[in-house]
């Protein structure tokens, strides 16, 4: 059995999977194994911190339940379910004026109530009345007739209806109308900060990072032939657009959340209190031919592989052979390969 070193340990992780044969996983695989064996290296982490990480991790799963996703959380908040987001998206749409997608959050909850277009879906909700109008569109233009439009957002005090309660409440499904249209009453969202109580909490405090978030309306369209979208309605007054503690925020989704005096309302409701108008059209993207997944590297590629991490153990053990000789032997090393390497850069140029 051949030992391990700190270099050629990462080779023989990789080889372990060449009886793999999901060659997606593989290449998952393969690629994780390597940036976390790189990741060690660079920093030269210890033990302990190993521990802690392990430990950060458990506590993760612990706090998740059917109403709190601290997982997603935790990838909202180092970037990378947004970085996932972005790639989806460019993966999937040409060259065309489609909506912007955002992260989904950790708050969305399966089986909202069907109601019909211009139903109010703020009762028992704190907040500033808001009517909520717009089309949904094909990537030309077109109306997009029976897409089903799932919208949920916090109330005035920044709370989802799953942080208060059992109830469903500022959320809803609707189906756009003949001519692609929807229209919903609700409340006007508030900033608010994302769970600190738990793991991720601890990691923002150790990183110096706020934990708010700026106001939204949350919106989920789907409709066949066209990719489904996650997105949200960003209010263009509302605190942190710069710094969202998810990094959800994109400058084509932040809108205008119109102030009107009390009266009568675009849709004929007669409102005794001010009121909100907030315009947003969304347009979706057609479904593209799913992208054939690349295969593992060729076999030229992986023995080219092998000969560079041999190379880098070889040179490690010659590092460690030189620093057990005499400092004036390792001196006189030292200049030699400098005046190699002076020799090397003049043939180089001439």
């Amino acid at each position: 059995m051949a030992e391990q070193d700190r270099l050629s340990i990462t080779r023989a992780a990789i080889d372990r999977l060449d009886d793999c044969t999901d060659l997606r996983f593989r290449r998952v695989m393969t690629a994780l194994i390597r940036h976390l064996h790189d990741f060690v290296r660079e920093v030269d982490l210890t033990e302990d911190e190993w521990l802690t990480a392990i430990r950060f991790l458990t506590d993760t799963g612990r706090m998740c339940d059917e109403r709190r996703q601290e997982f997603i959380l935790l990838s909202d908040t180092l970037g990378a379910s947004m970085l996932t987001v972005m790639l989806a998206q460019s993966r999937g749409r040409r060259r065309t004026r489609t909506t912007d997608a955002t992260v989904m959050g950790p708050f969305f909850r399966e089986g909202a109530p069907i109601l019909p277009l211009g139903a109010d879906i703020s009762e028992g909700v704190e907040g500033e009345p808001a009517l909520y109008r717009g089309r949904i569109l094909d990537e030309q233009g077109r109306p997009i007739a029976g897409a089903a439009i799932d919208v949920w957002s916090s109330d005035a005090k920044g709370f989802y209806d799953v942080q208060v309660g059992e109830a469903m409440k500022a959320r809803a499904r609707f189906t756009s109308d003949d001519q692609g249209r929807y229209r919903f009453w609700s409340v006007r969202p508030a900033h608010y900060p994302i769970p600190t109580d738990g793991p991720v909490g601890r990691m923002l405090r150790a990183m110096g990072r706020h934990a708010w978030r700026p106001a939204h309306m949350h919106f989920m369209v789907r409709a066949p032939g066209h990719a489904p979208l996650v997105t949200h309605i960003f209010d263009a007054n509302s605190p942190y657009l710069d710094s969202d503690a998810v990094f959800g925020v994109r400058d084509s989704l932040i809108v205008d959340f119109e102030r009107h005096e009390p009266g009568r309302a675009p849709d004929g409701r007669s409102m005794e209190r001010p009121y909100c108008t907030v315009d947003f059209d969304v347009r979706l993207a057609a479904v593209l031919p799913r992208r054939k997944e690349k295969t593992m590297a060729t076999t030229k590629q992986r023995k080219a592989a092998k000969r560079n991490v041999k190379k880098a153990a070889a040179a490690a053990k010659r590092k460690r052979t030189i620093s057990k000789l005499p400092k004036k032997t390792r001196t006189a090393l030292g200049k030699q390969a400098a005046k190699v390497a002076k020799k090397k850069r003049k043939t180089r140029r001439s």
